[in-house]
This record gives structure tokens, sequence and C-alpha cells, in this order.
């Protein structure tokens, strides 16, 4: 019998050239912290235009936002795409008065968390998926993403 991995193996695609992107060894941090077996996904730093594409096409909003999950497999492997849009990401980062770094790390566990099937399409999820990132972010030493917002 063949034990199933829990080796993550993660690309990191540029196809733009912010400044102050996050390394590859970033997002691997992340990405497996918040990974509960092994996996295969691809991260996808786009440009708004191609953001903005991919949002309309796969969810009809024809707008850029901040991460996108294409989840494929979650089982036995996860395997699926995150793409990543930095000028949405330092736009709200700075809205928010959070860190871009802290905002692209709870973005990459809020993206994997999809990736392996949470979602947030009701308030009982929301809450679970919310409270999962929390605990997340917190054993990275993040602050909560979550502080100061209205419920």
């Amino acid at each position: 019998m063949n034990p199933v991995s829990k080796r993550l193996n993660l690309s990191v695609q540029y196809a733009c050239h912010d400044e102050g992107l996050p390394l590859r060894a970033d997002f691997v941090r992340w990405a497996r912290a918040a990974l509960a077996g092994g996996g295969d996904v691809t991260i996808r730093l786009v440009g708004d235009d191609e953001g903005r594409e991919l949002n309309r096409d796969y969810r009809g909003k024809d707008y850029a936002t901040n991460v996108l999950s294409f989840p494929y497999e979650t089982e036995p492997r996860v395997m699926g795409d995150l793409v990543v849009c930095p000028a949405v990401v330092a736009r709200e980062a700075g809205e928010q008065g959070k860190t871009a770094e802290a905002h692209y790390a709870h973005l990459t566990v809020h993206g994997m968390l999809h990736l392996q099937g949470w979602d947030h399409e009701d308030d009982a999820e929301a809450q679970a998926m919310e409270d999962k990132e929390r605990e997340i972010l917190a054993a990275l030493g993040y602050p909560d993403p979550y502080a100061g917002e209205a419920n």
C-alpha cells in the first residue's frame, strides 16, 4: 500500500511585477500551515485586467478581486490554483490598516482552505472558516485578520 504523500508541491507564477511581492518561500510557509495533507497547488499573481477577466468569467463579477480559488481535487491530495491580484491586496491592506504581508498571508490561508472544501456560504460556515483562519494565522504570528470588523 502506497501512503498518500503529505508533501506540498507549490508553484508560484509572477504574471505581474508589482513592488513588494512575497517570495515563493513566504507562500510555501503560509500554504503549508493551512494544508491538512499533501497537495499540488499553483499560486498565480496577476494584474488587474487578468484578475477582472477571471472573476467575470468564473464568478460573474466584473471587477478584480483579492483571491480566487480553483479547486480540482480534494482527495487524496488537494489540487488547485489560487489567483491573487496584488493591486487589490495592496489597496485592501491600506484600507484595513494591515501590513501587506499579513494580508497576503491571510488570503493565502483563506484560498488554501477553499481548495480543501471550506466555504462561507452561510453564517455558520463563515464563522467556522474565520475561526480556522484565525487559528492558523495566530500560529504563524499574524494578528486576527477580522479584528475591528463589524459582525
